[in-house]
C-alpha cells in the first residue's frame, strides 16, 4: 500500500523521531511511504542515508496535486491539510484515515483505541477518521518495533561501539546515558553519580548544555567523569542506551527505545503547565511496577517523581541489579504483544 504520514515538529523533534522510525519500519515490510513534514532538518543527522520506499515531502503550502495513498496518517492530531483533505473525500475509494495518537498508559487509551470518527463537515465531510493509540496493553495499538530489533541488540557488542566513538569507560565506571529536557534536578543528579566511577554520556542539547554549566570544561567531579555525546542516528542512539547501565530519556521515542534495551531508565516525561505529565507518570507506573520486587518500586519510583519536579530529593543509586531485572521482565511483557507497525498494516488492510 501507498501510506501519506504527515507530521508537524512542534518542538525537540520527538514528532519527526515517532514517525521517522514508523515511515522507515513500515518501507522495510514493502510498503511504499510518503512522509509530509513541516521541519525535516532533523533527519540530516537522525537519518542522513535516508530509507529505500520512504520519500520525504514538505508540508503543502497550497493546492495539493498529489494523489492521496491508501492509507493516511494524521500523525499527533497535526491536522491535514484542507486541499488533500478534498482530494481524500472525492476519492472514487478514499483512503483509510488514522490519528496516530500520543503514546501514554492511562485508561482512556484502551477504551478511545480504534474508535471512529465520521466527518459531518469541512473539506473532509463523508469521511471516517480513525483513532489509533499506541500503549502498553493487548488492548492498545503497542510499541514500534522493528522485526529484527531483538537479533540485533543480541548481536551488538557495547565494547567496540563506544570505543570507535572515544566514548569507552574506564576500569569499573558504570555508564550512565543523560538525554533530558531543562531540568534543575541535574545538579543533584551530579552529585549521586560522582560517589563512585561513572562516565555520564550526555547528549547533544539541553543534556550536555546543563552539565557542562555544573561541572565546568573539565567535565568532572569527584568520580565522575562526562563526554558529550554529539548527535547520533536513531539506530546508533539505540546502540548508545544498549551499551549503557543505566539511561535517562525524555518525551516519547528514547522512552520506548530504553524499554527495548531491557535497562533501568529514568523518563523525563515532557513537563505540562497543567501538570497532567503527573498523571502519565503515575499511569505508567502502576503498569511497569506492577510486579516488581518493593525495593525496586520504591526506587523506581522515588527516582521518577524527583526527576520529574513532582517528589523530594533524589534517592541513593544503589546497584543496579534488581532494577535490571524487572526492565527484562517488562520487555518481555512487552514482545509478547504485537508491535504497532504491524497493527497498523493489518488494522488499514481491516478498514480497505
Amino acid at each position: 500500500m501507498l501510506w501519506d504520514i504527515f507530521c508537524r515538529v512542534v518542538d525537540n523533534f520527538g514528532d519527526i523521531g515517532v514517525c521517522w522510525r514508523a515511515a522507515a519500519d513500515l518501507a522495510s515490510r514493502g510498503e511504499r511511504v510518503r512522509l509530509w513534514v513541516d521541519d525535516g532538518s532533523a533527519l540530516a543527522w537522525m537519518a542522513p542515508q535516508g530509507h529505500e520506499g520512504v520519500e520525504v515531502r514538505p508540508w503543502p503550502s497550497g493546492p495539493v496535486e498529489a494523489v492521496p495513498g491508501d492509507v493516511v496518517v494524521e500523525a499527533f492530531g497535526c491536522h491535514l491539510p484542507d486541499d488533500f483533505m478534498a482530494r481524500m473525500a472525492a476519492a472514487s475509494r478514499p483512503p483509510v484515515w488514522i490519528n496516530l495518537e500520543y503514546l501514554s498508559a492511562e485508561p482512556y487509551v484502551e477504551r478511545s483505541h480504534r474508535l471512529m470518527s465520521p466527518q459531518m463537515s469541512g473539506p473532509g465531510k463523508g469521511l471516517v477518521k480513525w483513532f489509533f493509540y499506541p500503549g502498553f496493553t493487548a488492548a492498545t495499538g503497542g510499541l514500534i518495533r522493528e522485526p529484527d530489533l531483538m537479533s540485533r541488540q543480541a548481536r551488538f557488542e557495547p565494547g567496540p561501539w563506544l570505543a570507535s566513538r572515544g566514548l569507552a569507560p574506564r576500569g569499573e565506571e558504570r555508564i550512565v546515558s543523560l538525554f533530558c529536557y531543562p531540568n534543575p534536578a541535574v545538579a543533584a543528579l551530579l552529585d549521586r553519580l560522582c560517589q563512585q566511577p561513572t562516565l555520564l554520556l550526555a547528549t547533544s542539547g539541553h543534556a550536555s548544555e546543563q552539565v557542562a554549566a555544573q561541572l565546568g570544561p573539565s567535565l568532572q567531579r569527584g568520580h565522575l567523569r562526562a563526554l558529550v555525546v554529539p548527535r547520533l542516528t536513531q539506530p546508533d542512539y539505540d546502540h548508545l542506551l544498549w551499551s549503557c547501565d543505566l539511561n535517562f530519556v525524555r518525551g516519547e521515542d528514547s522512552f520506548v527505545r530504553a524499554q527495548w534495551a531491557g535497562k533501568p531508565f529514568v523518563w523525563h516525561i515532557y513537563p505540562q503547565d497543567d501538570g497532567v505529565h503527573g498523571d502519565k507518570l503515575t499511569a505508567f507506573e502502576a503498569l511497569f511496577l506492577q510486579s516488581a520486587e518493593p525495593g525496586v518500586a520504591a526506587a523506581v519510583h522515588g527516582w521518577h517523581a524527583a526527576w520529574n519536579g513532582l517528589g523530594h530529593d533524589l534517592p541513593a543509586l544503589a546497584g543496579l541489579g534488581a532494577w535490571t531485572r524487572q526492565a527484562r521482565a517488562w520487555r518481555e511483557s512487552l514482545l509478547s504483544q504485537p508491535d504497532l507497525v504491524s497493527q497498523l498494516r493489518d488494522f488499514a488492510i481491516e478498514k480497505r
